[in-house]
């Protein structure tokens, strides 16, 4: 049985920068943020002014001066990648309560122009603190450095536990890289857009350059520009508009630690219980999923996060790559919009989730700009998950077509 939330908001729009991706030309966050809102606006037909309750990862203040506008509502969760899908969530309880009826959820990460204009991509912990926290410097003695270091952790410990290999992730990266080559949007569509672009192999992701092992540059994200932005309304805000809503069926979030060092498990992450949440609100469960947006840093994160979703049992998330079902044609499509290893990556990549999620939903995923001929999938329902930190943090959401 549904929660009381069960669609009492929609998704109505999500829309992007202008360009995406590795760009010539570098561009800051807040012109990525400004783009994408506007394009938004334009794509619902919803005025900037009209917009109640501003939602993003401590830009949120900011923005609202940027775009003139004074809201009901304000929101800086900033707990990594899955921040958006949190956003959603509280946006819908925001909604649910009567204090809000239309809130933007936003994002702009200049993750590559960044290296041309300054940028450092690391966090400041105050005066005299460095650039990286205490808890950070104390787990690098144990090999815990950066981001793909704690993730090769969680892989090592995967492959001893179930007697996975590195070829088995590999099918991940061959997978959602042919996904890639169906979005024109994509950084990796084609050689022509990108050297090292167009379809890949199982053997050249274990070929490739190793980064932190056993993880390879094909195991990795990219780090590219990205700003997107999505609008989500009530109910009586949604019947007025002529984009299709995708409804807001459950959501859920949790976190297991913040250092990876205190990870109880390195195979199993909070998901699970964000999941639950969300399945729970939604009356749904995985069996009834059609579609899967993932988080997907890494391989290693991918394959975890699908067997904390329910959709594949310990130890064989993997598979759902391997057999071809998360492929084109599949009976569960995942990262149709070729993920954080072929489309984009950031810095955060929650956001592309909540977008593709929207357009795949709402009929729009195959239009000759966001997609090829064979991008669009048939699915009503589709679950999506946001993974933040080092395995840390998640924010899972059901989402389900108009009717």
């Amino acid at each position: 049985m549904p929660g009381q939330l069960y669609k009492s908001a929609a998704i109505v729009g999500a829309a992007e920068a202008n360009e995406i991706g590795f760009l010539a030309e570098p561009k800051t966050s807040l012109q990525l943020h400004i783009e994408a809102i506007k394009n938004l606006s334009n794509q619902t037909g919803v005025p900037i002014s009209k917009i109640e309750g501003v939602f993003s990862t401590g830009w949120s203040s900011e923005l609202c001066e940027h775009l003139g506008i004074k809201p009901k509502y304000i929101d800086t969760t900033a707990v990594g990648g899955c921040s958006f899908e949190m956003h959603v969530h509280h946006a819908m309880a925001a909604i649910h309560s009567g204090i809000i009826d239309i809130a933007l959820v936003t994002h702009g990460e200049n993750g590559f122009s960044a290296r041309k204009i300054g940028g450092r991509g690391t966090g400041n912990y105050g005066r005299g603190a460095g650039v990286a926290s205490p808890a950070a410097e104390m787990s690098m003695a144990y090999g815990l450095g950066s981001a793909p270091s704690n993730y090769a952790h969680a892989m090592v410990r995967h492959m001893h536990r179930y007697g996975t290999t590195t070829e088995d992730y590999a099918h991940i990266a061959k997978v959602t890289r042919d996904w890639a080559t169906l979005n024109p949007r994509a950084a990796m569509y084609s050689k022509e857009k990108h050297p090292f672009g167009g379809p890949i192999s199982v053997a050249q992701v274990e070929e490739s350059r190793l980064i932190a092992w056993p993880l390879t540059i094909l195991h990795c994200c990219m780090v590219a520009d990205h700003g997107g932005a999505v609008l989500i309304a009530s109910p009586k805000v949604a019947a007025g508009l002529n984009t299709k809503p995708v409804w807001l069926a459950g959501a859920g979030e949790s976190m297991g630690h913040a250092n990876m060092l205190e990870m109880e498990d390195f195979t199993a992450t909070s998901a699970s219980r964000s999941a639950e949440a969300a399945y729970t609100m939604a009356g749904m469960g995985p069996g009834e999923m059609e579609l899967a947006m993932i988080y997907d840093s890494f391989t290693i994160t991918a394959a975890i996060t699908a067997e904390m979703l329910g959709l594949a049992a310990p130890g064989e998330g993997h598979t759902l790559w391997k057999d071809g079902h998360a492929a084109p044609g599949g009976r569960l499509p995942i990262n149709t919009n070729g993920g954080g290893l072929s489309f984009n990556h950031s810095g955060m990549y929650g956001m592309p989730l909540l977008i593709e999620a929207y357009r795949q939903l709402s009929g729009t995923a195959e239009d000759g700009v966001h997609g090829d001929v064979g991008k669009q999938t048939s699915a009503k329902t589709c679950i999506v998950n946001g993974t933040g930190g080092a395995l840390s943090t998640t924010g899972t959401l059901v989402l389900v077509a108009d009717d």
